[in-house]
């Protein structure tokens, strides 16, 4: 099945062809940086992060362009505010956000701009399209003219009359139309500038992007991405700026992340239910909340709730308990049969040979579904479900299986390297599971571990007293033992 994407300029589905065979060029509206980024920076992060990494497992040499917004509004306020140069306010950001991104384990993007650094590309663009007679200076502030661009509104199919109708646009005569939006801003005393042919002034926002991709990916380019609040009035403007002075479509394949819902609320500032990356890595494991993310389809809205954080959890803990059996199998085996090999005669092994042998072609067909990543994950479950029947099953020790586990193992780090997941040792991950979980009830891990040990010590004097003791005030700390074969586990209740 080919590669389709849902294109929101269209509404639908379409089969991805890229403009050049082979080559995918890709341009995601990155932040601005003026305070520590929330869930909803991650949730679109993240997105596009698994998109490109697919793009690249398919086969393409993608161009992925993700720009950092360092002079606005906000910025100034926050500089204004705390008493510093605007600069100094997005480099602390631009840092903050680069080491929430690595936490998130993102991919970087081939190039990372910065709108400040363009400033040369946005005063050619914006001299074009006065020239073109498609924006208009006023006062020193350069406008875009709504009405000379004949598709405004194609991307968010709302109708022009009738926002006039209803705009709640501050009146500003010196404006054509209420809807026309600044290119270029005269400044204001004390704001940084840039020297202009209508005076001291910096961009506006939208015209940033569009002179940032349109320099590094060219008038024309496959894909645009973002969240869903962007399509109106951001993504909007910029392909009214970007065609009218170009005269070319700017962008084939418009995609948009859904919302994050904090309990079933909108996020909101004003409600109180607003959290930072920071303050959500202090309470759950950030290769957690990336596999929440992913839990959902992209376009989709999302839940972030600590039931669903704690869910999302248990199911990376499941998948990882499970591939940490099968390294205990590989470690004590001394088999060497060849890679690929399918021992047969046991039903378990028999499922779970034919599961592995459709898995990537069943990943590729849900991730060429519009990037499906929660189909994706649904396949690596069903694999680990046939996994832990193997490795409960007694009659499948004296079948050969390091040859299967290699090859389970193989097949999951390909999947694991597009979802950016499962990237730890599963021994890792679980001590680093353990140490936070243990932390958070009070009880370092050295201790418990102290008490486990000398747990087993009793048991094997026979002193059954002192072993129930050590249980029972484990339990009574949220620390659960599993004994097994191999001896006793422990876990946060």
């Amino acid at each position: 099945m080919p590669l389709r994407i849902f294109n929101t300029l269209t509404s639908a589905k379409e089969e991805f062809i890229p403009l050049q065979p082979g080559r995918v060029s890709m341009y995601v509206c990155g932040v601005t940086v003026y305070d520590n980024c929330h869930i909803g920076h991650a949730r679109a992060n993240v997105a596009f992060d698994v998109v490109f990494r697919y793009l690249r497992h398919a086969g393409y040499d993608v161009t992925y362009v993700r720009n950092y917004t360092d002079i606005d509004d906000k910025i100034i306020n926050r500089a204004n505010r705390d008493g510093v140069p605007f600069n100094v306010i997005s480099e602390r950001y631009i840092k903050a956000f680069d080491e929430d991104m690595a936490r998130l384990n993102l991919a970087l993007p081939t190039h990372q701009p910065k709108a400040t650094e363009y400033v040369d590309e946005i005063i050619a663009l914006v001299e074009k399209l006065v020239e073109l007679g498609a924006a208009y200076p006023a006062d020193g502030d350069v406008y875009f003219a709504v009405e000379k661009y004949d598709d405004y509104l194609k991307l968010s199919k709302r109708n022009l009359e009738e926002m006039q109708a209803g705009a709640r646009v501050d009146v500003d005569e010196r404006k054509r139309h209420p809807m026309d939006f600044a290119l270029w801003k005269a400044a204001k005393p004390g704001e940084p500038y840039w020297s202009s042919p209508w005076g001291n002034g910096r961009p506006g926002w939208h015209i940033e992007c569009s002179a940032m991709s349109m320099k590094l990916l060219g008038d024309t380019f496959d894909i645009h991405g973002g969240g869903k609040d962007l399509v109106f009035p951001h993504h909007e403007n910029e392909i009214a700026q970007s065609e009218a002075a170009s005269g070319k479509p700017f962008v084939r394949y418009w995609m948009h992340n859904g919302f994050v819902n904090i309990n079933s609320e909108k996020m909101s500032k004003s409600l109180g239910n607003f959290f930072t990356i920071r303050e959500i890595l202090e309470r759950y494991d950030s290769e957690v909340l990336r596999f929440f993310l992913l839990s959902a389809h992209y376009r989709s809205p999302i839940d972030f709730s600590d039931q669903n954080l704690a869910d999302a959890e248990a199911g990376l803990d499941r998948i990882y308990s499970a591939l940490a059996g099968m390294e205990e199998v590989l470690a004590k085996s001394a088999d060497t049969a060849p890679a690929g090999s399918s021992p047969g005669g046991n039903e378990a092994v028999e499922e779970l040979t034919e599961k592995l042998s459709r898995l990537h072609a069943r990943f590729c067909e849900a991730m060429d579904d519009d990037f499906n990543t929660a189909l994706a994950i649904a396949h690596i479950f069903d694999l680990v479900r046939s996994l832990n029947r193997v490795l409960a099953d007694k009659n499948a020790e004296s079948i050969p299986l390091p040859a299967l586990f290699r090859q389970v193992k193989y097949e999951i780090s390909t999947i694991a390297e597009v979802l950016g997941v499962l990237n730890t040792a599963p021994a890792d991950y679980q001590a680093r599971l353990k140490g936070r979980k243990s932390a958070a009830l009070n009880i370092a891990v050295e201790e418990i571990e102290k008490l486990v040990a000398e747990r087993t010590t009793a048991r094997k004097a026979k002193d059954f007293k002192r072993s129930d003791e050590i249980r029972t005030h484990l339990l009574e700390s949220g620390i659960e033992l599993l004994d097994g074969p191999s001896g006793t586990e422990w876990k946060v209740k």
